[in-house]
């Protein structure tokens, strides 16, 4: 089946942050004196431009669907640096007005009547890392903000104009009770968000947390949480549309949605990575940029490559996709599989077979979805449609 190029994304990653939290595994860097804005925003145009000639026949004429900043944390970068971004993004791409913009931030980083900026420079929609609303949890967490921080930073943006605002929320917090992850909630929802991203707080290698595991809740003591959670967003108009997604009518995350579905998105920054699909060629390209910052601004410096790129090979298609579908609740259109991968149906038929024997898929045939037992065992249900067999070239 031809490769069809999906909608194109671009994610922006600015990898410092005041102080590493203990569970972070992102690719974040604690700031140390003055932060070198100006040649980092150089360097992430400059690997733009790279990408651009890499494959500008796979990206001529895709308009970008959504652009994000992530981090680390961004909103340390003031509003001109993001705005010297998406004047050199819309001066290389289209970038059409009604692309959404988001740019990721922290409470305990956002100086009053900076939202304005960040507005005027082109971002339409903010995500801010709360986590939770509870001090003593937040301190554990490693957290620079306090609540009231939080509550105020909610308010001072919807008070710029913003009308698209997520809240990321932790459950199963160290020695956390199932009172405490209802009343986070019921506090984000006062705040009268649009969007709530509500996952558990894991145990990540390589991390504080994993080295001097907290208390947390047990395993049941989690799913309880959830599951009240799920209940509570529920009961307040917002939507489950992913594992940990929950948005009111009309207000998902268009940029998430993109990957979730397979979508194509360039990545540019330290330790960026990427999806292209070169349609005319029909292949796969993942790309990676060089993790440390400063490893990014001396190839910047010295205009060396920024990463690596690399063919996905045909047997792990499968699983990349349903990797990512799988996670949202109403799951894909079937064909939308021969259309993002270059394979023919037929290339998933057994493993998808005894996903459905075994009561982890829908039975319709006109679609890919995780049933309710199936979202439960996820990982599982993923995990079957690994390659089997020795790995093909390619």
């Amino acid at each position: 089946m031809p490769l069809i190029a999906p909608p194109l994304s671009l994610y922006v990653h600015i990898p410092w942050c005041v102080r590493k939290c203990p569970y972070c595994d992102f690719n974040s860097h604690a700031q140390a004196g003055a932060l070198p804005v100006e040649e980092y925003v150089r360097a992430l145009l400059a690997d733009l431009d790279r990408d651009l000639a890499a494959f500008g026949a796979a990206l001529a004429r895709r308009p970008l669907h959504s652009v994000f900043f992530g981090g680390g944390t961004p909103s340390l970068f003031p509003p001109e640096a993001i705005a010297r971004v998406l004047d050199g993004v819309a001066a290389r791409l289209e970038l059409p007005r009604d692309a959404e913009v988001t740019l990721e931030t922290n409470p305990g980083t956002v100086e009053h009547g900076r939202f304005d900026g960040y507005l005027a420079a082109g971002v339409n929609r903010l995500s801010l890392g709360v986590q939770s609303f509870d001090d003593d949890k937040l301190r554990r967490l490693g957290r620079i903000h306090s609540a009231g921080d939080a509550e105020r930073a909610v308010r001072q943006a919807q008070d710029a104009g913003y009308a698209d605002i997520n809240l990321d929320l932790m459950y199963a917090l160290p020695e956390q009770t199932l009172g405490g992850a209802l009343d986070d909630v019921e506090r984000a929802l006062a705040l009268e968000p649009t969007h709530v991203s509500h996952y558990q707080l894991t145990l990540e290698p390589n991390t504080l947390f994993a080295a001097k595991p907290p208390p947390l809740p047990d395993e049941d003591g989690a799913w309880d949480m959830q599951e009240a959670c799920q209940v509570a967003l529920a009961d307040a108009g917002f939507a489950q549309y992913e594992v940990s997604a929950y948005a009111r009518a009309g207000r998902r995350a268009k940029h998430n949605l993109n990957y979730w579905r397979f979508g194509d998105y360039l990545g540019i920054g330290a330790g960026a990575h990427g999806k292209l699909s070169d349609a005319a060629q029909g292949r796969i390209v993942r790309t990676t940029k060089v993790k440390l910052p400063r490893s990014y601004l001396d190839r910047a410096a010295r205009r060396e490559s920024f990463g690596t790129q690399a063919d996905v090979a045909a047997i792990d298609l499968p699983f990349e996709f349903m990797m990512n579908a799988l996670r949202l609740e109403e799951g894909v259109d079937a064909p939308l599989f021969g259309e993002r991968t270059g394979l023919a149906t037929a290339t998933i038929a057994a493993p998808l077979a005894r996903a459905r024997q075994r009561g982890w898929m829908v039975e319709d045939p006109a679609r890919l979805a995780a049933t309710a037992l199936g979202r439960r065992f996820l990982n599982d249900v993923i995990g079957s449609f690994l390659p089997e067999g020795p790995r093909a070239e390619g």
